[in-house]
């Protein structure tokens, strides 16, 4: 078994607020994380994929489609978008990290597992170089 990572980049805005909850509740649990004039993160993506090399062709899979694969599924919808109101996937989720990088799991797995023998092992998500999620489907 194989394990290859591809590394995508993205900007993105959000802001941590709870409707149900009152301002100062919110920003005594959140902080600056519920300004409400929002605020962003220069992301990271990490996303590995697991199988057996092909004889064939002596790849996993071919690194331009999974580039395309990510294009198209997570940097386009994400990319300087506003994470609570552009993201369709986002929709009613508090956009943390950890919710953000389970839910760009479920968007690559049908995508990326289309392809013979190829499976989704993981995905990192970085919000800062010092923060990440790491989500394995589980």
């Amino acid at each position: 078994m194989i394990y290859l990572t591809r590394r995508e980049t993205f900007n993105a805005a959000h802001r941590m607020y709870r409707e149900d909850w009152n301002s100062e509740k919110n920003e005594e649990v959140f902080g600056k994380c519920a300004n409400p004039n929002w605020h962003g993160h220069n992301y990271s993506l990490f996303v590995t994929v697991k199988g057996e090399v092909s004889n064939a062709t002596g790849y996993l899979i071919d690194l331009k489609l999974l580039k395309v694969i990510l294009q198209e599924h997570i940097i386009e919808k994400l990319d300087h978008k506003n994470l609570n109101l552009d993201v369709d996937f986002m929709t009613r989720k508090m956009a943390t990290t950890e919710l953000l990088c389970i839910e760009i799991f479920f968007q690559l797995k049908g995508p990326i597992e289309r392809n013979e023998g190829v499976f989704l092992h993981s995905v990192r998500l970085h919000e800062t170089e010092n923060n990440y999620a790491e989500y394995f489907g589980e």
